[in-house]
């Protein structure tokens, strides 16, 4: 992808809810809301401050994050639909649980 965001802008795939209900009931995309939750693709280098140094994003590439519902910006690179978001957006990070294994 040739798409590098800049300063504390980060790029990000959303991933999408499921077109079920619990019940089994099929939702049509014009009923659907946007989805709230996305893997980060890029990220930026960081905020410069005022004295030249550069404070590095708490976020990385391959994070799953949850952000809100009107923030960012939608844009179309490569065929794919993206969202660019600045840092602040983002509510937080989506930990992955690791799977305890069983002794047998």
């Amino acid at each position: 992808m040739g798409f590098r965001p800049l300063h504390d802008r980060i790029l990000v795939r959303r991933l999408e809810d499921e077109e079920k209900t619990a019940g089994g009931i099929i939702i049509p995309d014009t009923a659907q809301e946007k989805p709230s939750e996305g893997q980060i693709v890029a990220v930026g280098s960081g905020i410069r401050a005022e004295d030249g140094s550069v404070t590095p994003l708490d976020v990385k590439a391959g994070d799953q994050i949850l952000f809100g519902k009107y923030g960012g910006t939608e844009v179309k690179i490569d065929g794919e639909d993206l969202l660019i978001l600045r840092e602040s957006d983002v509510l937080g990070i989506i930990e992955k649980k690791a799977k305890a294994k069983k002794a047998a």
